[in-house]
């Protein structure tokens, strides 16, 4: 099979498997040079297996004597294009990942099944030359076959999913089709028309000064990085609609990234209610398969004109990129945690340099990353103080709980609060981060401790199921009534989560509905929005939940904000974890007062004097972050040096230790430690043993990037030649996690 010159062909693909390289195979039988374009997926032989690749080059030499063909050619046309393939080419070499495992986590999972691209295009109806040739009352008789009849002679072709917004049933297409009235053919994919009573926005509201400001200080066009501080409820969110607006305009596609499947719907409805007469793409895995992969090539061929996502949205091919948004950036979802680790916020810096388009990244408690690149003026540094309309910050008062009775983990002057919060018509939310009935259930004879059988942690009661979890590994087992150890009955469930916690606020405010949000009672699809809508109605309730009630929630009947309890990430091993609990804090404090109503917080801490904790409340995010940016530095940890973990796990825990020892010799024998590289480790992860396998790290920083990079890509070749195939190991370049 011939290329230029007469010279063979060779494919050069990237494979989805654990090697930091391309591989070479000969084109399919029977397929020609001339039909391949890099972008193709093609079916591979490889170790016995059948795997899709994808196909990044044709040259006309390979390193190898013998080459197989590939099997299968599967798309007609790529599915990703010159830009987008240099972008996951990148990603790859800077969090050093087997790039053939990116493209696999770039593509959806029905794409990555092999299916051609055509299988899963939108399927339209249309009326035949027959059907266009009847008068609008042919159909009469048949009132539901009318109704779709005059459908298509007024309007044109019906998408299936606009067909079942509006109700038509596949009886009624039927009878159409087996009349040779109507036919399906491809077409592209759009959303459903917008449904529950919503309607088009008349018209979007007033940008007040600050927000004009920051919307004129945004580039129309190249690429720039801004930061958007804006506290919370000072409507971050309209300025995100704007920049869209702008885009659309100017015939672009705008992205939009948001860190939680929670956040969607309500992020949809809102967008499409502004927007009514543009196509919006969701991408985010609470999709069925068919509909990610549906929304997925609307985005990838440049159909949608906005495109919503979690997460792995950044690596889909956006042909007409105009502008990237991520909202919430500080939150630690937009960071993958195995696999390839890369992180969609820092990539949507990247994808936005390529593309040369502007990026804004908005958050009312930034991430220390952001907020140094900022003030060190990589960023544009844009901040919004003041809450939009006639809200009001809340007050924040701190309720000391050390030496009190509590009730339940609440203190008397906080139910009281409660009680009054509700009788006015208001509503409440508590926030309580931790799951289930109780974190932990022991014996109080013998001091017995419900352990998880596979990892570092205790297994937490839930009641209701009458189950202990684990909440790292899933593991479950019924809840047990008598010790196992010496069989006392004298059984105590020690602390509460969110479940417990519901039992007793439904009993004390019973004339009240207690709305419980945690990843419980959210599990199905549209969950977390049939929850909040009685809340959106502004019915006096109560919120209850963990982290995800903290997130971008507008509930303007919101008036009193409870945290249970401030304490849990001041004194943790985590170097991260006050950034992390100053960020929830203030995000879920921003719950409160969002109306017209004042709003109020009410802290409880058993160390209301901490001086971090202190500082927040009294001077805010701002004074708190800049304070733990002089606290990074004096330590030189992140964002002030660059930071990766060798990561290493194995059931055998001498085995993972052993490797990472010998890693950590090698790479010092590359780079040794000085004042701009140091080594730490091995040492235990924070949740040491997860999943029956044992975890270790060995944590390397450096002054600069480039000196880290270089070095972690030799230790990558060295790895892949001396591994034990019983052990897993990975590169987590800027790690966010140590457990």
């Amino acid at each position: 099979m011939a290329f230029e010159g007469g010279k063979p062909a060779i494919l050069r693909l990237a494979v989805p498997v654990p090697l930091r390289r391309l591989f070479d195979y000969l084109p399919p039988d029977g397929v020609e040079p001339a039909g391949l374009q890099p972008g193709q997926r093609l079916w591979v032989p490889f170790g016995g297996r059948k795997l899709v690749a994808v196909l990044v080059d044709i040259v006309a030499e390979s390193p190898l004597a013998q080459l197989k063909p590939a099997l299968e050619l599967v798309d007609s046309a790529p599915l990703f294009d010159e830009r987008s393939r240099a972008f996951l080419h990148w990603a790859a070499d800077y969090y050093q990942a087997p790039v053939g495992e990116l493209y696999a986590a770039a593509l959806p999972a029905a794409l990555r099944k092999g299916k051609p691209a055509d299988h899963w295009a939108e399927q339209w109806l249309q009326l035949t030359t027959e059907g266009k040739g009847l008068p609008e009352t042919a159909l009469a008789r048949a009132p539901k076959q009318q109704a779709l009849l005059q459908l298509l002679l007024q309007g044109g072709r019906q998408s299936r999913t606009q067909l079942k917004a509006l109700g038509h049933s596949t009886t009624i297409i039927r009878a159409l089709l087996d009349r040779n009235l109507a036919e399906w053919i491809p077409g592209p994919t759009v959303p459903p028309p917008i449904t529950s009573g919503e309607s088009a926005e008349a018209a979007p509201p007033e940008l007040n000064e600050e927000q004009k400001e920051v919307l004129a200080a945004i580039p129309a066009a190249g690429f720039s990085a801004s930061l958007l501080e804006g506290t919370t409820g000072s409507g971050k969110t309209e300025v995100y609609l704007r920049l869209m607006e702008r885009v659309l305009a100017d015939g672009r596609q705008a992205l939009l990234l948001v860190p939680e499947i929670g956040l969607t719907p309500q992020t949809l409805r809102r967008i499409a209610a502004r927007f009514p007469g543009h196509s919006i793409a969701a991408l985010h895995s609470g999709l069925a398969e068919g509909e990610r992969a549906q929304a997925w090539l609307s985005a990838a061929v440049g159909q949608a004109d906005i495109v919503i996502g979690t997460r792995s949205a950044i690596l889909t091919p956006l042909p007409r990129l105009g502008a990237i948004i991520v909202d919430e950036e500080h939150d630690g979802s937009f960071k993958q945690q195995d696999g390839v680790r890369y992180s969609a916020r820092d990539l949507a810096l990247v994808l936005g340099r390529n593309a040369a388009v502007p990026v804004l990244l908005g958050s009312a408690t930034p991430s220390l990353e952001s907020l140094h690149n900022a003030l060190s003026g990589r960023y544009q540094h844009l901040r919004l103080v003041h809450r939009a309309g006639n809200a009001r910050p809340p007050q924040i008062h701190v309720v000391p709980t050390l030496g009190q009775q509590l009730e339940e983990g609440f203190a008397p002057q906080v139910l009281r609060h409660i009680g009054e919060t509700l009788a006015r018509g208001e509503q409440v939310l508590v926030f309580i981060n931790r799951r289930g009935f109780a974190p932990a259930l022991t014996c109080d004879d013998c001091g017995w401790l419900a352990d998880c059988p596979h990892c570092s942690s205790k297994l937490t009661l839930h009641r209701r199921q009458r189950q202990l979890r684990c909440h790292h590994c899933d593991f479950r087992q019924p809840a047990v009534n008598t010790c196992p150890q010496c069989h006392s009955r004298n059984l105590n469930a020690l602390g509460g989560g969110t479940e417990r916690s519901e039992d007793f606020l439904t009993h004390k405010f019973r004339d009240f509905p207690v709305i419980r949000v945690d990843r419980d009672t959210t599990a199905s699809k549209q969950a977390l929005d049939r929850l909040l809508e009685p809340a959106r109605n502004g019915e006096p309730c109560l919120l209850l939940g963990t982290q995800m009630l903290a997130k971008g929630h507008h509930l303007p009947r919101v008036t009193l904000v409870v945290i249970q309890d401030a304490d849990g990430g001041l004194f943790s091993a985590d170097f991260r974890a006050p950034e992390r609990t100053g960020q929830l804090l203030e995000q879920v404090a921003g719950r409160a007062g969002r109306g017209d109503l004042a709003g109020r917080v009410l802290v409880q801490s058993r160390y209301p004097e901490h001086p971090l904790l202190q500082l927040l409340l009294e001077r805010g995010y701002g004074a708190f972050a800049r304070q733990l940016l002089q606290d990074r530095a004096a330590a030189q940890l992140p964002p002030l040096r660059a930071m990766a973990l060798v990561r290493a796990e194995c059931e055998e825990p001498k085995w993972a230790e052993a490797f990472l020892a010998e890693a950590r010799t090698q790479m010092q024998a590359l780079a040794p430690p000085s004042p701009e590289l140091s080594y730490l480790g091995p040492v235990p992860a924070l949740l040491e043993r997860k999943s029956g396998r044992f975890r270790f790290y060995v944590q390397v920083t450096a002054e600069r990037r480039g000196v880290l990079q270089g070095l972690l890509a030799r230790f990558c070749q060295w790895a892949e030649g001396n591994r034990n195939r019983r052990l897993r190991w990975a590169v987590d370049m800027d790690a966010q996690e140590l457990s």
